[in-house]
């Protein structure tokens, strides 16, 4: 349909921020950025156009909070994170400027549905799960409290993999979110940094000074692409920094014009493959070095950056922490403390003794995990292949630090061997954590079990060596995406209660535990879940041809898929309901109405996690094809979970799955997500659980399982799970079920596997929590029965979880590690 508005041939001037202002810049990007007129415009044209009238509004106080901070050198902070999962960036870009009803009308005005332009938007894969949408908070976080913030990391071409099943197995395909272009990038080729890889190193003398050089075998190019990063309407622009390599000699002529066509694009390609992918598998010698590749280039170039474009000319590097903290989001960065220290004593030609002070000022390191697996190492010989000269300093560094052990605690050699950063076994490696852990001004943990188990198990020896180094800053989620955006009813309903200022300030919420009390406020919240629920079923059909049944309870578990988990032990509830049924024990009609969501990826080399995916798509078609619980039992699981889903997802939800074994989770985010947004948790004692289950009351909470200590009590007395098997009849038919083939077309060899792990192996004790876990969901299904008491603790974990905002997860890191306070 040919469209013409009456603005689209008048002069394009005035601002975005009225109706005509919106539509004349609208008009003006259509016309003269895409170079398309409105009327021949398609959805994508339309797209950019309208998110670039969004970004031009945002950009001259961008500008503007740089200029600034250039003039005022005020202390910030570099976030260095392999990860960000932004989610899509029109709504949160409309909300944070204020402009939502204003481009909804001018877009209206010119014939477009805004909501169809925002399915549009592609959104940027660039995190695997909680570690990037942590990343993603937080910078949201920083640019509302006005807090000067540059978020550094890698423009991955293609993104976390987009999930597909094929016969009920995962199958990766790659996210080419970049095939259309972003309009929210901004590329900057001319302040590119060339980073370095190989070669050796060279001592001289340096007017009498010895001193090391580097002789790189090989470089690339770093192009930074940036991102506006908007607090919520309070005029702050805070900026993301995504690094895209490049070869410094993309292109050999003479060797094209001797008709090697291959050979002359090979530095090209070989100097891409290190932005290609997120996370590329690593379980090759190839797949390791270019994992090591990436790790060094973003923060080496970060650095870079931040010397060459932020600190003004002659800066005192002796003065670097009064104007900067580098924050070491997990072991990813860590590469970054010896490249500090080659800048520094290298380039700068500053005293050793100056650099490290300087150094172990200007990091701070947040630990992740608990699990010794996920702590990185990287061999000796690989480090020493790809970074000779970081590879000396990190040698000195553990030299220096065990000298200093030896002094405090004499030749105790086992003390010596646990905390060198030089590991001996299985091969000679570098412990990134230690070296982190020396470096770091502060190290923290990401829930207050997580930060106890770190100090007390993971880093006992540092937390004696080093006291007062380890703190706490328990994680927390951003309101504007994970409630504003993703529950505007609910957000609605809050803001006729207790007005809007509870955007910015979530512990407001505890307004509203008087409202707990209020039939017709609760009424008001069920309306709100079952508008979700409805919703959810239509982008459910939509995109994947499922249906949420009405009148059943939302039950989700959404997380990435890892043993530890425990998706297998939501597994196990499932089948354990479904064979009461089909076995004519229990019922049909006495079993609660229940829908199942999963939302999970496996690492695609992790052959266990993609078992039990097959598994769970299995036990889907069988539940879900037969008669005999139809109407009770419904299993769906959306392949591709991602921000866009989740904002979908959790809204809906009743019940919060979070059931890992306790001292396994280092905190969790989604917890804080579904709670805040009255969904009730089924969990462990184990991560933010303790701390979500203290808030909200043990009557709002179904608590189940060991606890830490008594897991590891059962570690030593010696596990084994084929005992519980045994020992409880509902497991043994569940397990007996799977085994004989009943989910695989009668092949007892397709789920053999992972039935035998958990009989023989068991490693996160899904076997003997089963029972309590059983036990804890018929206790779920008995307060489902009351719907308005359900609706009353649904309320209260709403109202007593404000704790668990970004913003106070920020406040806190501000007092206890950084000591940035806000510019506006």
């Amino acid at each position: 349909m040919s469209v013409t508005h009456p603005l689209a041939l008048a002069p394009v001037t005035g601002p975005a921020s009225t109706v005509d202002g919106f539509v004349r810049q609208f008009l003006r990007n259509l016309n003269y950025e895409r170079g398309v007129a409105l009327s021949a415009a398609n959805a994508n044209d339309r797209y950019f156009a309208f998110a670039m009238t969004v970004r031009d509004y945002l950009m001259a106080r961008w500008l503007e909070d740089q200029r600034r901070q250039r003039e005022q050198q005020a202390k910030g902070v570099c976030y260095l994170s392999a990860e960000y999962l932004l989610g899509r960036q029109l709504d949160n870009n409309l909300l944070a400027s204020g402009l939502a009803d204003i481009a909804r009308e001018a877009m209206a005005s010119c014939g477009i549905d805004i909501d169809q332009l925002r399915a549009e938007e592609v959104e940027p894969g660039l995190g695997n799960g909680g570690l990037g949408r942590l990343a993603a908070c937080f910078i949201d976080s920083l640019a509302t409290l006005g807090v000067p913030n540059i978020g550094y990391g890698i423009r991955y071409e293609y993104g976390i993999f987009r999930q597909t099943f094929v016969d009920e197995q995962q199958v990766e395909q790659p996210d080419a979110w970049l095939s259309m272009g972003s309009p929210w990038e901004f590329p900057h080729p001319e302040a590119a940094q060339t980073i370095s890889f190989g070669g050796h190193t060279e001592t001289y003398d340096d007017d009498g000074v010895l001193r090391s050089r580097w002789i790189p075998g090989w470089n690339v190019q770093a192009v930074p692409y940036n991102y506006m990063v908007p607090g919520y309407q309070n005029g702050r622009v805070n900026t993301l920094r995504l690094w895209s390599a490049k070869a410094t000699n993309s292109f050999d002529l003479r060797v094209f014009n001797s008709g090697d066509y291959e050979e002359a694009v090979r530095a090209q390609t070989f100097a891409e493959n290190i932005s290609k992918v997120l996370y590329p598998e690593d379980s090759t010698p190839q797949g390791k070095e270019l994992r090591l590749q990436q790790q060094y280039f973003f923060v080496a170039a970060s650095i870079a950056d931040f010397f060459e474009h932020q600190l003004v000319d002659g800066f005192d590097m002796t003065k670097l922490a009064d104007r900067v903290i580098f924050q070491l989001n997990d072991t990813h960065p860590v590469i970054g403390v010896p490249e500090m220290m080659r800048v520094l004593v290298d380039e700068k030609k500053l005293d050793w003794d100056v650099a490290w002070s300087i150094t172990r000022e200007c990091f701070a390191y947040t630990c992740h995990t608990l699990l010794p697996e996920a702590l990185e190492v990287w061999s000796v010989e690989l480090l020493g292949r790809l970074l000779p000269r970081h590879l000396e300093i990190i040698y000195r560094i553990n030299d220096e630090f065990l000298a200093e052990v030896r002094e405090r605690f004499g030749d105790d050699e086992m003390r010596i061997r646990n905390m060198s950063i030089i590991g001996e076994v299985p091969y000679r490696s570098v412990r990134m954590a230690f070296l982190a852990t020396v470096a770091g001004a502060k190290v923290n943990g990401v829930a207050e079990l997580h930060s106890q188990l770190l100090r007390e198990k993971v880093l006992p020896d540092f937390d004696e060596f080093f006291p007062g180094k380890f703190t706490n800053v328990t994680n927390g989620i951003t309101p504007r995406r994970f409630v504003r955006l993703a529950n505007p009813e609910l957000s609605s309903l809050i803001t006729d209660a207790l007005g809007a200022g509870w955007i910015t300030d979530l512990e407001r919420l505890r307004e509203l535990e008087a409202y707990a009390e209020d039939p017709d406020f609760r009424a008001s919240f069920r309306e709100v879940k079952a508008a979700n629920k409805r919703r959810l079923s239509q982008v459910l059909h939509a995109r994947d041809g499922f249906d949420v049944s009405d009148g059943h309870m939302l039950d989700v578990m959404v997380k990435r898929l890892h043993e530890y988990k425990r998706q297998m032990l939501k597994l196990l509830h499932i089948v354990t309901s479904y064979e009461a049924i089909v076995s004519g024990r229990v019922a049909a009609a006495d079993v609660q109405p229940r829908t199942f969501i999963f939302g999970a990826k496996a690492a695609p080399g992790y052959v266990m996690a993609k078992r039990i995916i097959h598994l769970i798509n299995a036990v889907g078609s069988v539940v879900n094809a037969d008669p005999r619980v139809e109407g009770r039992l419904k299993v769906l699981f959306p392949p591709n979970y991602n921000v866009t889903l989740a904002e979908r997802v959790i809204p809906a939800a009743d019940l919060s799955e979070q059931i890992s074994l306790a001292g396994k989770e280092a905190s969790g985010t989604g917890n804080m997500k579904f709670a805040l947004n009255g969904a009730l948790t089924i969990g462990t004692d184990d991560g933010a659980n303790v701390e979500i289950r203290q808030l909200v009351g043990d009557d709002n909470f179904f608590l189940f399982g060991m606890s830490e200590p008594e897991v590891e009590a059962l570690w030593a007395r010696g596990y084994k799970p084929a005992d519980f098997y045994q020992a409880d009849d509902n497991l043994r038919r569940a397990m007996d079920l799977i085994a004989s083939g009943a989910f695989s077309g009668g092949d007892r060899s397709v789920f053999e596997p992972v039935v035998s792990n958990l009989l023989y192996d068991d490693r996160f004790m899904v076997l003997a929590d089963y029972s309590s876990y059983i036990a804890a969901q018929a206790k779920v299904d008995a307060a489902y029965q009351d719907e308005e008491g359900w609706t009353r603790s649904a309320i209260l974990n709403i109202a007593r979880s404000g704790f668990f905002s970004s913003d106070r997860s920020m406040r806190d890191y501000i007092e206890r590690i950084w000591h940035t306070p806000p510019v506006i």
